[in-house]
């Protein structure tokens, strides 16, 4: 019988959950903690780190895990790197479940820098209004930068204050839409938006507020991907478990 472990922290690591519940199929979502609230799921929820690719492997051996689904978020290179060795080590079947990169339409105006470095080397220059659209973890790198405003937008309140030392905060959980994000640069006279390519629907508003109001946008390209088994969809997963037929079926 299948035993499912999700890596998750994504909204497609959710929706496989909710896939996997809905057929009655024996999974465990697992979250890495950097929420202090994650929403309501409707599978067994694990919180915290392995201990690296030897304490995945343990886990996997230990919990009679059968198939590893990777569903972390496209920028958490070295959970996918361990889940790709541990599945490996403990014999384990492995899938990553990972959203498309977003690509620049007609009126974009993206800056593609390689990471977070050469995100910061960007903004050089005289001051100016800077969304951060990259969640809590590197917005302290941007502290070399000081001569800018920050707009910063996270699920939770921060226990420590942004090193930054001219900042606003707002507190707030996607899906967001077009029209909130523009008015939410408007109101802080949004000079540039600064973004990883993380993909998805749910976060792309912000990408199209820019384009309406005419904003560059600083695009951090994705860390390499392991060589692994790679599927952009639920019903791939699905399949790939050999579960994608309807319930009762």
């Amino acid at each position: 019988m299948s035993n499912i472990l999700i890596l998750g922290g994504t909204t497609e690591a959710s929706a496989l959950a909710a896939a996997l519940a809905e057929r009655g199929v024996r999974a465990v979502l697992s979250y890495a903690g950097r929420t202090d609230k994650p929403r309501a799921q409707p599978v067994p929820v694990r919180v915290g780190g392995f201990g690296g690719m030897a304490g995945l492997a343990h886990y996997l051996r230990e919990e009679g895990v059968t198939h590893l689904v990777d569903a972390t978020h496209p920028f958490a290179a070295v959970m996918s790197g361990n889940a790709l060795g541990a599945a490996r080590e403990a014999g384990v079947e492995h899938i990553m479940l990972t959203r498309p990169p977003w690509t620049a339409a007609e009126g974009d105006r993206w800056t593609h820098v390689p990471d977070m470095a050469g995100a910061v080397a960007a903004l050089e220059g005289a001051r100016r209004n800077v969304m951060l659209a990259l969640g809590r973890m590197h917005v302290d790198a941007f502290a070399v930068q000081p001569q800018h405003h920050y707009l910063l937008r996270f699920v939770d309140m921060p226990a420590v204050v942004p090193g930054l030392p001219d900042h606003a905060l707002v507190i707030d959980r996607g899906p967001f839409t077009v029209e909130g994000d523009m008015q939410l640069m408007r109101a802080h006279g949004i000079d540039c938006v600064v973004s990883k390519n993380a993909g998805g629907g749910g976060a792309r508003a912000k990408l199209v507020a820019a384009r309406m109001l005419g904003l560059p946008v600083v695009m951090i390209e994705r860390p390499a991907c392991p060589a692994a088994q790679v599927t952009h969809e639920v019903a791939g997963v699905l399949q790939w478990l050999g579960h994608a037929a309807e319930r009762g079926v």
